[in-house]
């Protein structure tokens, strides 16, 4: 049993280590935070403070309001597309079948692609409207080829990111699934249970904490989407998100001060967000 004294040495061994992570975080936060009371821009060495006029020209943008909703949009149609994907593969990798590992390695390839890699493969390769394998398909059964990154650059994303992200919400799932008792299955299959009522009574309660760990992790990531973005669209109001207005008024602009504000406000709004979702987490924890 741990003594008062080894506990007391113990939190003294870990403050080294808890000082240095304080420090990591919160110097980048106060600097942002200093500059975004500044007009500071890259071509005005004068840089007065301005206080909260920053967040306010931000805040009216109307960059910010497109920036912000397709933040939402590409958050909920990713989760939407690897969270349904995802139940959907790992139910048909639980099943026994011939060459299981090579196509479970296949499956997991696309999340070990780096974004931009990522991005220009799609790009060129498969929603290429002359050259791409979509535009390949349609004009063989007599269709039109679709411009997906000019006509639907948010759909092309979505696709993109959902692309990269499908095999971490598959691998979860099926850890989780994995783990179903047969027992349990086959005591339903007794009682005359059919396929669907084992799925929505049995399996997909037993899938939920996995859900809600992948939904959190996801969303987190998400939140920052910015290769994909550069990549294929170059931004514009139609594909950008926060992350990238931010970049894009810091580097075209090189308006430090608003970038800054900006910044504040993304962090504001991804802890706001973070902060519902844990509790979603410990809420189906404690269930």
């Amino acid at each position: 049993m741990a003594t008062t004294h080894t506990k007391s040495v113990a939190r003294w061994m870990m403050a080294p280590s808890v000082v240095a992570l304080f420090i990591w975080m919160i110097v980048p936060l106060a600097l942002t935070l200093y500059f975004s009371t500044l007009r500071y821009t890259y071509y005005d060495p004068i840089t007065p403070f301005v206080g909260i006029e920053n967040y306010t020209y931000f805040l009216s943008d109307p960059r910010f309001i497109s920036a912000f909703q397709n933040t939402l949009i590409l958050v909920a149609g990713v989760l939407a597309i690897t969270m349904i994907g995802g139940v959907l593969i790992a139910l048909l990798l639980d099943q026994a079948f011939y060459g299981q590992t090579v196509v479970r390695l296949l499956v997991l390839a696309p999340f070990f692609v780096m974004p931009t890699v990522a991005a220009l493969v799609w790009k060129n390769m498969i929603m290429n409207p002359v050259n791409g394998v979509i535009a390949w398909a349609l004009t063989t059964v007599g269709l039109q080829p679709i411009n997906w990154l000019t006509d639907h650059p948010l759909l092309s994303i979505i696709i993109i990111v959902a692309w990269q992200w499908l095999p971490f919400a598959t691998l979860i799932l099926l850890t989780a699934l994995q783990s179903l008792s047969e027992e349990q299955k086959e005591a339903a299959e007794m009682d005359g249970a059919g396929p669907i009522s084992s799925f929505f009574y049995i399996t997909l309660p037993h899938m939920k904490r996995a859900i809600t760990v992948v939904i959190l992790i996801q969303t987190i990531f998400l939140l920052s989407i910015y290769a994909e973005i550069f990549v294929t669209t170059g931004g514009g109001e139609a594909s950008s998100n926060l992350p990238f207005l931010i970049a894009s008024i810091i580097s075209l602009e090189g308006d430090v001060g608003t970038a800054s504000a900006g910044a504040i406000v993304a962090v504001v709004l991804a802890n706001i967000v973070s902060i519902f979702l844990v509790r979603l987490v410990g809420k189906n924890l404690e269930a």
